[in-house]
């Protein structure tokens, strides 16, 4: 069999040759074919076909699949192929209009040569650069490229046993941001009523909703046709039932309205037709304009989305869900138009009553993210445990809450019961850093080997320090610690980029995660204890305990997030015996004096 193809890939016959060639690129991935077509001298033979750069299309993309499929049993070493050959399969790369097939191929081929030898890796360099491959990325393979990097972070991140860092969210809510702003330019397009192959569009909404066909050839007078189609575009719930096009020239949501409702009625087409079907039966003041709510309702995704926004430098907020689905924005979409029309039947709503219901849906919408699914279809799940009842419930409840922990009363307790709980968060630190925290000692060449200790005496007027061999299981007692510090003589406490270790040579280049978690203590002769926290919460425990022993104010996010526990419960506690109770706003009025006092005595 090898001979034979080995024969018939040389044939002048161009379809007995592209046959061959689809033959051996099956054939190539069984390891004994291989051997065979290889001694035959197979692999020079298909060197020379891709070097005279005779062959194109599906030639050359066979010819390659072939080749790829014997060098990947490693029988032939690839430091054995020529010059001209890497720079035939490098233009190929280098082309902006090239073949799916032939650049994926060749892709393949120059990998592999990076991979196992270096005198291969220093001429494909010199061929390929990286402005020649980002065109690649930007073009109609960008779809397939975002599939599979959202898979790849789904995979090893998302659903990864290991927690997520502030750094790695950081990236991912910035990946999140960039990929809804792929949105923007449709989501800023007005609709051309006068573009036909847009007109299609809509015409296709409303074929899949009615099961009709938009021919203009059809039977019956034009005016009969244009009845037809206004009443078909009334029951799909457009405001303009003549030209609905019209609909769609409000910017935003712009096109973007409309590739959601196309792609609902594609993908969910079961639920598609019920809605429109449904609410077409209904009372033409009950029923859900789907095609009016469906633009609304993109308009307002991207709000919440903030399409369109720069990411900010400092947010962490990303949502594991949007990572799961390469059409996520799609199917969140499809998901909110079923729990629109779901929550219009619950609130037995009119079309007076649309705002309304756009509200709420927006609160169940902004609700259910706030738990971060882990998925689209926990988000789902979310959403229908927030009924329109639900939320009625959730806002009464909040608004008394509201209401009871603004009154005067109220706020003045807080006030007076603010500084006690102050002080319990100061002592917890402190606390804290008399149990003391192993630190990691970076060398000048960045090199995390060693670690050194450091804990505060209980009398709170020295810090002792000291190098360890290894990280300890427990607490190491002071006189372990050879080295001591003065409380006293600590002047400030610097963090991040001013640290004195941040500063040097090379230090700022390293991770963004590494800056926060630096601090620094001044001492006497503008001297430094340089300190690199093991994680934010220590960090937080250290900046905060340092502070409150030079008596400055403590400002970490945790110091902020135990006040507010701590002080709602303390609050909570104190107000439970008047549960039920009215407060007034201003003490009762003090009675007058009696005329006198002799009901004091007791006159026997």
């Amino acid at each position: 069999m090898a001979q034979q193809l080995h024969e018939r890939i040389q044939s002048s016959s161009m379809d007995m040759k592209l046959d061959a060639l689809k033959d051996l690129a099956n054939s190539s991935r069984d390891i004994t074919f291989a051997q065979e077509f290889i001694n035959l001298d197979g692999i020079s033979l298909l060197t020379q076909m891709v070097e005279s750069g005779t062959d194109f299309g599906d030639l050359l993309s066979f010819t390659l699949t072939a080749f790829v499929e014997l060098m990947d049993h490693g029988i032939v070493s690839w430091d054995t192929f020529s010059v001209a050959f890497i720079k035939k399969i490098a233009s190929y790369v280098c082309k902006a209009a090239m073949d799916t097939a032939v650049l994926q191929r060749s892709l393949a081929i120059l990998e592999s040569m990076v991979l196992n030898s270096q005198d291969l890796y220093q001429k494909v360099a010199q061929e390929i650069t990286i402005g020649q491959l980002i065109p690649h990325l930007q073009g109609a393979m960008f779809s397939i490229c975002l599939k599979f990097s959202f898979s790849l972070v789904c995979q090893n991140v998302i659903r990864s046993n290991k927690p997520i860092n502030d750094e790695m969210a950081h990236q991912l809510y910035v990946l999140q941001v960039l990929t809804f702003n792929l949105l923007e330019d449709r989501m800023m397009t007005k609709m051309d009523p006068q573009d036909q192959a847009q007109r299609d569009i809509i015409f296709e909404l409303r074929r899949i909703a009615f099961d009709v066909e938009c021919d203009s050839n059809n039977s019956g007078s034009i005016e009969k046709r244009k009845s037809m189609y206004t009443r078909d575009y009334k029951k799909l719930g457009f405001i303009n039932h003549v030209n609905p096009a019209v609909d769609f020239t409000q910017i935003p949501p712009g096109m973007l309205a409309l590739d959601n409702m196309l792609y609902f009625a594609r993908h969910h087409q079961d639920a598609y037709i019920r809605i429109v079907l449904e609410n077409s039966s209904r009372e033409d003041k009950h029923e859900c304009p789907f095609g009016r709510s469906s633009i609304e309702l993109t308009k307002m995704l991207c709000e919440i989305l903030k399409v369109g926004e720069l990411p900010s430098e400092n947010c962490h907020d990303f949502h594991p869900m949007f990572f799961t689905h390469d059409r996520s924005f799609e199917e969140f979409f499809c998901i909110c138009i079923q729990l629109l029309n779901k929550t219009w039947k619950e609130m037995r709503a009119t079309s007076e009553d649309f705002n309304k219901v756009m509200q709420v849906v927006k609160e169940q919408i902004t609700r259910a993210l706030t738990i971060k699914p882990n998925s689209l279809d926990q988000f789902k799940s979310r959403l229908q445990n927030l009924s329109y009842t639900e939320i009625l419930k959730l806002r009464q409840s909040e608004r008394m809450n509201q209401e009871d922990f603004q009154s005067r009363p109220i706020l003045e307790l807080r006030e007076k019961i603010q500084p006690e709980i102050m002080e319990l968060i100061k002592q917890q630190r402190l606390n804290r850093l008399c149990e003391g925290t192993c630190f990691r000692k970076i060398s000048s060449r960045r090199r995390q080997d060693k670690f050194w200790y450091c804990r505060l005496s209980p009398n709170h007027k020295v810090l002792h320090y000291g190098d360890l061999e290894e990280s300890p299981q427990g607490e190491v007692p002071h006189d372990s610690l050879q080295d001591k510090l003065p409380v006293a003589d600590i002047k400030a406490v610097v963090t991040g980029k001013d640290c004195p270790h941040m500063k040097e040579k090379g230090a700022l280049k390293q991770n963004k995660e590494l800056l926060e978690l630096a601090f620094s203590v001044l001492y006497e002769s503008d001297e430094y204890l340089n300190f690199i926290a093991p994680d934010k919460h220590e960090y937080c425990v250290w900046t905060d305990g340092l502070n409150a022993l030079l008596g400055k104010e403590m400002t970490s996010e945790f110091t902020r997030s135990d006040m507010d526990t701590l002080l709602n419960m303390e609050m909570k506690l104190r107000l439970l015996d008047l549960e039920n109770i009215q407060i007034p706003e201003v003490p009762p009025p003090i009675p007058k004096e009696p005329s006198n006092y002799d009901f004091v005595y007791d006159c026997n």
